[in-house]
């Protein structure tokens, strides 16, 4: 009788335990080491439905900050326009935003204004970059570089998203992003670039990899001057800058050196034919030799011979993996990639989908006219 009267008991606890709010366990679940929680941040932030056991377990030391601003910070994105369940969001993703305190938030927000056409806009990129908009620091430095960013009359859609995804170049001094903004204006107009054609190739530049502002201005002119000292012209060098873009931050004088010599050994081929490889697939400069390496090899296991990879070398921009699905593909419908040509398994998934496309009507398009008719034997 006794033991039944135990584990029954135990069993209303156990049941008691979980059916109690996060809030009321609190005190019990703070262990002597450890910071007592901020009661009100808790029974707040669990009227938001925010997670808190998440929250302990992953971020636990936000809950014993004090002051903390829970239901100012939820009042001010339902301001923006958000409902409870983008708020609930939010504050899940990037609980420190109710370390922030409110005034500071409310001058992030008029200054990202500036940038966003609307507050529907400005909410779904906070959704996005909740980290972004709630480091409140270098209010001056946001400032400066917003104004700067707009004399290069880059829209406010442009600016926004650079602010929200590389938030760190905007919290540094202005005259560093213009010390980089200026080496790549030189660098495009000295290898031939049109003025004209300047702020366009900015633009897709900064879109492309909004990190690019952080690589210092030295280390262009270190890329460039190695390209140059490979016998790149100055038309060449502006067609891989152009081709590139963005991913001209990746270049390093070191890997495009090793780039350079395993393409070279690997293809045999000479100085003239690797800058036409290189040219038509700018991608391997950055890529890592391990990458490389491996991308290759993959390639000569199932078949692919280096003339083919030399006539095609954007094969190298494909994953072992993805360039092999591709071959096992087409093969399922009678094509020999590696009797035939590179270019119909290169590109996007879309390209590889509309040659694949050719290749399975190709096959199934009948022996004879469907147009003229059949002649019988009789006849």
């Amino acid at each position: 009788m006794l033991r039944v009267t135990t584990a029954s008991l135990c069993t209303y606890c156990q049941r008691m335990r979980l059916l109690r709010p996060p809030s009321a366990s609190a005190s019990t679940l703070t262990s002597p080491d450890k910071r007592l929680e901020n009661q009100h941040t808790v029974d707040s932030l669990y009227k938001l439905s925010v997670d808190i056991r998440k929250l302990r377990k992953f971020k636990g030391w936000i809950l014993s900050e004090s002051p903390a601003y829970a239901s100012e910070t939820a009042e001010l994105l339902r301001d923006m326009g958000a409902d409870t369940t983008v708020i609930t969001r939010i504050l899940e993703t990037h609980p420190e935003a109710v370390l922030c305190r409110p005034e500071d938030v409310a001058a992030q927000r008029d200054l990202w204004m500036s940038v966003c056409p609307n507050k529907h806009e400005l909410m779904r990129i906070i959704e996005k970059f909740p980290s972004s908009f709630f480091t409140l620091t270098h209010h001056s430095n946001q400032r400066a570089n917003i104004s700067y960013f707009q004399s290069l009359r880059l829209s406010r859609s442009t600016i926004g998203k650079l602010i929200a995804s590389a938030p760190q170049s905007f919290c540094r001094p202005m005259e560093q992003n213009q010390e980089v903004i200026h080496t790549l204006r030189e660098t495009y107009l000295d290898l031939g670039g049109d003025e004209v054609d300047l702020c366009l190739w900015l633009k897709k530049l900064l879109s492309q990899n909004p990190y690019i502002l952080l690589r210092p201005a030295e280390a262009w002119r270190d890329s460039l001057g190695f390209l140059r000292e490979q016998g790149f012209t100055t038309e060449e060098l502006l067609s891989l800058v152009s081709s590139l873009r963005a991913s001209i931050a990746e270049l390093r004088p070191e890997t495009m050196q090793l780039a350079f010599a395993f393409i070279e050994s690997a293809l045999a081929c000479s100085m003239d034919e690797l800058k036409r490889i290189v040219i038509r697939c700018p991608a391997v400069l950055y890529y890592s030799l391990p990458i490389l390496v491996g991308r290759f090899q993959g390639l000569m296991d199932v078949g692919v011979s280096t003339e083919q990879v030399k006539e095609c070398p954007n094969v190298l921009e494909l994953t072992t993996q993805m360039a092999l699905y591709r071959i096992h593909k087409l093969a399922s419908y009678g094509y020999d990639v590696c009797s035939g040509s590179l270019d119909v398994i290169v590109g996007t998934k879309t390209d590889f989908e509309m040659s694949y496309c050719k290749v399975e009507l190709r096959q199934q398009r009948p022996l004879f006219s469907h147009v003229a008719p059949l002649i019988s034997a009789e006849d």
